[in-house]
């Protein structure tokens, strides 16, 4: 059944399509014009959210520092380990 409302709808596009097109968001009758918010406004908060969203929901959409950190670390580690093996084996 179809009720005679009409609802302001914000429409958020994925940069990446492989799990999700877009994401469709109902915007409150009342939001609009309130305290001076404008459309902008309501789109970066739209965005904002459907970031969130992936970041908790998805593994591995979240890149935060400190698993960036550990990363590096991890490389830097490895490259210094490689580099020692290498040193060891042509001065024997």
């Amino acid at each position: 059944m179809v009720k005679g409302v009409t609802r302001q709808v914000v429409m958020v596009r994925s940069p990446d399509a492989e799990l999700f097109e877009q994401a469709i968001f109902l915007v409150r009758s009342d939001a609009v014009g309130r305290d001076g918010v404008t459309d902008e406004e309501i789109l970066q908060q739209a965005r904002a959210a459907a970031g969130r969203y992936m970041a908790e929901r998805v593994p591995g959409a979240k890149l935060t520092l400190r698993r960036l950190a550990a990363y590096l670390a991890c490389g830097l580690l490895g490259g210094a380990l490689v580099g020692l093996v290498w040193f060891l084996t042509s001065i024997l």
